[in-house]
């Protein structure tokens, strides 16, 4: 009999083992010491919590009955349970198991059971930084002396007074970041939406990379489909071009300076990517109607066009992503093949930013942040 273990194909290599970008960029994380969508502000209520996972690390995400959020290292020093099992009691987070309970600080505030001693924690919980932007949570899972360095992006056009109509779509892919980047900013693969074509005839026109971002330029007739194209105004608007720029960790497009969108992933782990995906829209037009729609209209015909074509869209992305993980889980060796010469900018940018960050941990320890607790 053959052994079975000399027959396994090998696994995809560390980042330390790896040979080449695109190896190095599937086995990168993303930095923490950036700030992260997690979760949508409609989606914690108050007096409930959430579990958020950041690169495999669980977050326990509550928000107490004045409304406040807060995010701890997700497990009872007790026993180890996930607080996440536990209740809200008021604005502090309560494990399920023996009801000790810690503040939004991580302080062990109440253990309930005093008449068998004092609980012996020299520390408290490790908390995380949290905001709130554009109707999601934004959580900061690095050196918390960075957070107030590191910036949302801005988006001017979903703040003030007369917001853009938008929406948000989130995806959980069984698929590592470093795809989905390739993905979205890759438009060679037209062919995979032949059916809703969101573009066509993309020609790559410009591309330019630094420490930061890469910026690139497609002329594409964009909104090609035959549902979508009905609503855009191509009098008004260039669909003819569309920008992209991976700005790391973050991804952005626009078009005709009239749609645009904002996608932001949050790593699960080495094979598992949520996008929250965030698109608004100056208008659109409505058959037999001349004028520029108002805010309002446009929101509805929105809210109408999400689930009839923009989420199929991003479900096919989904199906072929989730297909390329696996195929490099068993083709990691391959040697790399790539048409589109931004591919591998994108790959050689989180592979930097990776390496960046392990010098840096390695060099300094975290400023800020508190011990777990032990």
């Amino acid at each position: 009999m053959r052994n079975a273990q000399a027959t396994s194909p090998q696994s995809p290599p560390s980042f330390a083992e790896a040979k080449n970008s695109r190896q190095k960029a599937r086995a990168a994380g993303l930095d923490p010491d950036r700030w992260y969508a997690v979760e949508y502000d409609s989606a914690v209520k108050k007096g409930q919590v959430k579990e958020v996972v950041f690169w495999k690390s669980s977050v326990a995400l509550f928000r107490g009955e004045d409304g406040g959020l807060a995010a701890v290292q997700n497990h009872c020093p007790h026993r180890q349970l996930k607080l996440t099992h536990g209740v809200v009691d008021q604005c502090h987070l309560r494990c399920v198991y023996h009801g000790w309970t810690f503040d939004r600080d991580g302080r062990l505030v109440d253990y309930s059971h005093d008449s068998f001693g004092k609980p012996l924690i020299k520390n408290q919980l490790r908390t995380y930084p949290v905001q709130v932007r554009y109707g999601l949570i934004w959580l900061f899972p690095g050196d918390p002396a960075l957070a107030s360095e590191r910036k949302i992006p801005e988006i001017p056009e979903l703040t003030g007074d007369n917001p853009w109509a938008n929406f948000a779509a989130d995806f959980t892919w069984r698929t590592h970041h470093s795809m989905v980047i390739d993905n979205i900013c890759d438009f060679a693969h037209a062919f995979l939406h032949r059916k809703y074509r969101p573009f066509v005839d993309a020609k790559l026109t410009h591309h330019e990379a630094d420490e930061d971002r890469v910026y690139l330029t497609y002329d594409a007739y964009m909104a090609a489909g035959r549902i979508s194209g009905i609503f855009v105004d191509r009098k008004r608007v260039n669909t003819r071009s569309i920008e992209l720029c991976y700005e790391y960790p973050y991804q952005w497009t626009n078009t005709g300076d009239s749609i645009k969108n904002w996608s932001f992933l949050l790593p699960i782990d080495e094979r598992t990517t949520r996008v929250f995906f965030l698109f608004y829209f100056d208008s659109i037009k409505i058959p037999l109607i001349s004028i520029k729609t108002p805010k309002w209209l446009t929101q509805i015909v929105l809210n109408i066009a999400k689930p009839l074509v923009f989420n199929p869209i991003l479900l096919e992305d989904g199906i072929a992503l989730e297909a390329e993980q696996l195929g490099y889980e068993q083709h990691w060796d391959a040697p790399p093949i790539e048409l589109n010469p931004v591919v591998p900018l994108f790959q050689q940018l989180t592979a930097r930013k990776w390496e960046d960050y392990l010098a840096r941990t390695t060099a300094a320890p975290i400023r800020g942040a508190r011990p777990h607790a032990g």
